[in-house]
């Protein structure tokens, strides 16, 4: 009783996760550049590499990090660690998280928007006079067909998300968060297969014109949040499966479907203003 806990905040236990997410964080982009470059220096002594295997041992331990990690704060969660207090923390720490995903997405936005209004020319030392946008033999995709029809789905997909939260806080309804979450995370998947198949299709490449360089990085990290958002919300269908949700403790799940609505938000900014302004 000398030690029981006696306030609302959440005292972690010594963990292995941080160090390792560090060492495997490292190792994956150590390895991604020397999968680019083909060699990197070390200690003064330049090691030729090949190949994209230093890359996929690092992805694979932050993979396992990431699995390893959540599953204990999963677990935190069920033996009552996350108090009020300490739920009003994680919500602020996964706000602040988008804040940042929001920057990220600005930057490539100023990009597109900044070549787009003063056209450089081909060495970018100075304006074009008659600079055009998007530039010549850029062929690019018309808006209304299936960058219409993505749209559609990802903004069904969010409405699913949204019912399934609102069956299961208004409604304790599990049946109906199951169906929307199932629902939501199909067609999460149906958009990326139609985003591969836009860009197998495309016109230009990714290297030797802006344009294509501001699109497919812009086009193509939104794409990657829309897998990493269509885990998230299964990890949370399985989670839901289980029993671990409760309308009045469903945090994971409540992240999960704000960074849904957050790809669906950017997506609508990209097709308003790459897609339509920018062709």
């Amino acid at each position: 009783m000398a030690h029981a806990k006696n306030h609302d905040y959440h005292i972690l236990s010594p963990s292995m996760w941080p160090l390792l997410a560090s060492l495997f964080g490292f190792l994956m982009l150590t390895g991604a550049v020397v999968w680019m470059a083909g060699e990197a220096t070390f200690l003064m002594q330049t090691v030729t590499l090949s190949g994209p295997w230093l890359f996929l041992i690092g992805l694979a331990g932050v993979l396992y990090v990431m699995f390893g990690w959540w599953a204990a704060t999963v677990e935190e969660n069920k033996v009552g660690d996350h108090t009020p207090v300490v739920l009003i923390g994680l919500r602020y720490g996964f706000i602040l998280f988008i804040m940042s995903e929001v920057m990220f997405f600005a930057a490539w936005f100023w990009s597109f928007f900044k070549h787009a209004m003063y056209p450089m020319n081909m060495e970018g030392l100075s304006p074009m006079v008659d600079g055009a946008w998007p530039p010549a033999g850029i062929e690019t995709f018309d808006p209304w067909h299936l960058p219409l029809i993505n749209t559609l789905i990802l903004l069904c997909s969010g409405a699913a998300a949204t019912w399934a939260h609102h069956a299961l806080v208004h409604e304790n309804n599990r049946k109906d968060m199951v169906q929307g979450l199932t629902i939501a995370i199909v067609l999460g998947m149906i958009f990326t297969v139609f985003q591969a198949y836009e860009y197998s299709h495309a016109a230009f490449g990714f290297a030797g014109n802006i344009y294509g360089a501001n699109f497919f990085m812009a086009t193509g990290f939104h794409g990657f949040h829309v897998v990493v958002g269509t885990i998230f919300l299964f990890i949370c269908l399985l989670r839901t499966l289980r029993g671990h949700f409760t309308p009045e403790n469903h945090l994971g799940f409540e992240a999960a479907a704000w960074y849904w609505h957050f790809v669906d938000v950017v997506w609508l900014f990209l097709f308003a203003a790459v897609y339509i302004w920018g062709g």
